[in-house]
């Protein structure tokens, strides 16, 4: 996730000041993974000096000076993009479990065991995602059923490459 595209869309909302900002993508985006302050902040420099927002006047308060934020024309159209732009699912082939999956049988490893292991994992973490969908809001639900479904769908990548081991292992011989 683009977490500074994801604070502009947040910010188009209304003008807020870093602090409420934060907390605000906390409770959208960051229930387990919250962002840092100081990742907050050198957003809000990057996207000023980008003139994708402005800074409102300092308020003075019980701290340091406050500022508040506000998008421009600039930062809507980028957030327009961004909305509107698909997401291409795994451009690049990359996955560290196919590659450990390789590894495996490269170094003659038992590439079975490897794949039981992760299906343990994803399990686990299927049951875990029920759970906390029990009694949650519905942006909880939809959230989880997120993960669930690629954990779904890794666990029939998992299934279908067990079965095919062999033939794996006949194809990637090093000469």
């Amino acid at each position: 996730m683009d977490n500074s595209l994801t604070l502009l869309g947040l910010l188009s909302v209304e003008p807020s000041y870093g602090y409420d900002l934060k907390h605000t993508y906390d409770r959208f985006f960051g229930v387990r993974k919250p962002l840092a302050f100081g990742q907050v902040y050198a957003s809000l420099a990057r996207m000023t000096r980008d003139g994708q927002i402005l800074s409102l006047a300092d308020e003075a308060g019980g701290g340091p000076d406050r500022k508040k934020y506000e998008v421009t024309e600039v930062g809507r159209t980028r957030v327009s993009q961004w909305m509107f732009t698909p997401d291409i699912p795994s451009e690049t082939l990359q996955s560290n479990l196919f590659a450990k999956t390789i590894i495996a049988l490269l170094v003659d490893d038992n590439a079975d065991r490897l794949l039981d292991v992760q299906r343990t994992e994803h399990l686990a973490r299927m049951r875990e995602l029920t759970r906390e969908k029990q009694g949650a809001d519905l942006m909880r639900v939809l959230l989880c059923d997120h993960a669930l479904f690629h954990i779904e769908a890794d666990l029939r990548w998992i299934d279908l490459t067990g079965a095919r081991l062999a033939q794996l292992r006949n194809e990637i011989k090093l000469p």
